[in-house]
């Protein structure tokens, strides 16, 4: 018999101890904005996570977890184990935000508002699954797999999800993750299934270089990345599955008056399809290629060859979780009981890594509302209702994944 995903929430849901754990989460819940506040103000630059991460390592341990760790790559996890037998669900928020070493991270609050870079994404998610913690421990809630409790790096921009990476490739539980949950800005309508992938290079073009008047008519280095940059864009990319291009920071040159030795610009490329990611690279490729052979060709060359390199910046899987997949229908229907219509969407998150080895992952939202996210004025609404609202509904997707345990089974 196929599950009813819906009547399992439900019953999750009418159970007396979820009602205890919602309870504390709405008695606990300024505990849970202090939280906010005092990780958010413990700057994560990216590959600079360290203080961020011992302070969470710190609350793991206060929270009672099994096993809580600092990895070889900063990655912090904690265990809270379960009644089957060594199945396990990771439930995860990224320790890093995009903001450069030195950005002013305190926190402004007007009203149930807070103001600060990296609060809703992704500090209100760290603090969320400690609440979830505290609420499931009120509540003496059991579930059938183990919950892992991750803190992990690298998940924004350079980082190139090198804390997933060295989860589900080489962490001491990579074998025995079953299902995955980021949990990853605030808004709750918005569940991802589709892990958008991306391909990111420096392209480095090199050429003898000399005087723009003595040397001239030697092969220019910026001619031949200004010709793979204009015939990039000329690439027809298909909308379905979506797919994008562009061309973005440009470099080079140490005068107006000289041929430049080097130039260089940086490449993203990005599609929600595996296999159109490779196409699109092997189009880019060639284009460059080709760039460099007729700038060769347009110009002399007896002091030397215009060449290119492609220095790979980042490379994040592509990925997709089926919507028929079990983990997906208790997520909807979780969120439906709480009057929240979702959208299933794309996106490049922590869950592409998990999504590109086949195992069953999402993106939800930590509850409430936000906005600005990447910009100084990031902001996130921490009102009690509509924060318990989506809180809920992220814990009883967690359960439903985990394997709720029924409270008049564990009394």
């Amino acid at each position: 018999m196929l599950p009813d995903h819906a009547a399992e929430v439900a019953a999750i849901m009418a159970d007396p101890a979820f009602k205890v754990a919602l309870a504390t989460l709405e008695a606990e819940h300024e505990r849970t904005v202090a939280d906010i506040v005092a990780l958010t103000e413990i700057p994560a630059p990216p590959f600079k996570e360290e203080r961020r991460a011992a302070a969470y390592f710190d609350m793991l341990v206060a929270h009672g977890l099994d096993e809580v760790e600092r990895d070889d790559v900063g990655n912090v996890t904690g265990l809270r184990r379960g009644e089957g037998n060594g199945g396990l669900v990771a439930v995860a928020g990224h320790l890093d935000t995009v903001f450069s070493e030195g950005t002013e991270v305190k926190v402004r609050r007007e009203g149930t508002k807070l103001f600060a870079p990296g609060i809703g994404d992704d500090t209100r998610s760290l603090a969320v699954l400690l609440a979830f913690l505290r609420a499931l421990d009120a509540a003496g809630i059991r579930t059938r797999r183990d919950l892992l409790i991750v803190g992990d790096v690298g998940e924004e921009g350079l980082g190139d999800l090198r804390g997933m990476r060295h989860l589900f490739t080489k962490g001491r539980y990579r074998d025995r993750v079953e299902a995955f949950i980021t949990v990853d800005s605030p808004d709750m309508d918005k569940l991802v299934t589709i892990g958008v992938g991306s391909k990111r290079y420096q392209v480095v073009f090199r050429g003898p270089g000399g005087h723009s008047f003595q040397a001239f008519g030697l092969v220019n280095p910026a001619y031949a990345m200004s010709r793979a940059i204009v015939e990039l864009g000329k690439i027809q990319a298909p909308q379905t599955p979506r797919t994008t291009f562009c061309a973005s920071i440009v470099r080079g040159g140490s005068s107006v008056n000289a041929i430049p030795a080097e130039v260089s610009v940086d490449i993203d490329l990005r599609s929600e399809s595996a296999a159109e990611l490779a196409q699109l690279d092997k189009t880019f490729r060639a284009i460059v290629t080709s760039a460099v052979a007729e700038e060769n060709t347009m110009r002399s060359t007896s002091d030397g060859k215009i060449t290119a390199e492609l220095v790979s910046i980042g490379d994040r899987p592509a990925g997709t979780t089926p919507p028929d997949a079990d983990i997906v229908r208790y997520a909807v229907a979780a969120l439906a009981a709480q009057g929240i219509a979702v959208q299933e969407e794309a996106s490049s998150t922590d869950a592409n890594l998990p999504m590109s080895l086949g195992i069953p992952a999402i993106k939800i939202g930590s509850g409430g509302r936000g906005g600005r996210a990447h910009s100084v004025e990031e902001w996130i609404d921490v009102e009690k209702a509509e924060s318990l609202r989506g809180m809920a509904a992220g814990l009883a997707t967690i359960l439903a994944v985990a394997g709720f345990i029924p409270s008049t089974r564990t009394r």
